[in-house]
């Protein structure tokens, strides 16, 4: 849910990076935080523990522009992957005005890529969210691994896909795909939020 402060004239949204772990969530938003000006981003707070790389969550503003005279802020976070962590990606989902699902392209993880994907929709319903209306994107990521290790993508996107949202492909170590995918998803959460104040 956007937050709208009226005394500094600010809209502040949501976006969640969603998927198994290891999948190139963290490595997504580190290799925004590296691209993006220093005067256009906050500081990342990454949570490590001694099983995974994110905990909790990593945090980055992203100054949008302005929406009808306000400014837009964009906040991104990861959810941690791990089946151990459950209650920790619902308290992370909780709120989220936009959803990117990054799945990893290695044939080894197709199983838990659709699984984690399964898991997203049901925490957004026991949420009471529609996963229909929610504004998301799917980014298949490590596509820079040699053939005969990844799933190629047109059975990622009918493995994982059913509901024929925008997908992105990416590397995530190395930046393709990574902008195209967040801006794909800030298109969404964006024409959400002017329809709803326009509405």
């Amino acid at each position: 849910m956007s937050l709208v402060n009226y005394a500094t004239r600010e809209i502040t949204c949501k976006i969640v990076y969603y998927g198994p772990g290891r999948s190139g969530k963290t490595t997504n938003l580190h290799y925004i935080h590296g691209q993006v000006p220093t005067d256009r981003k906050g500081q990342m707070v990454s949570l490590a523990t001694q099983t995974d790389r994110t905990l909790f969550f990593d945090f980055l503003p992203i100054d949008l522009g302005t929406i009808s005279g306000f400014t837009t802020r964009f906040q991104l976070y990861t959810v941690p992957g791990q089946v151990y962590y459950q209650t920790t990606r619902k308290l992370v989902l909780q709120g989220a005005d936009g959803v990117v699902f990054v799945a990893d392209s290695q044939a080894r993880q197709l199983q838990e890529n659709i699984e984690s994907f399964q898991d997203l929709h049901e925490n957004l319903a026991e949420q009471g969210v529609d996963a229909r209306t929610m504004p998301m994107v799917i980014q298949y990521n490590k596509i820079d691994l040699p053939d005969e290790l990844r799933t190629p993508v047109p059975e990622l996107e009918e493995q994982i896909n059913f509901r024929n949202i925008p997908s992105f492909t990416a590397d995530a170590l190395h930046g393709p795909g990574v902008f195209e995918t967040l801006r794909g998803i800030s298109e969404q959460v964006l024409r959400k939020l002017s329809a709803g104040r326009s509405g």
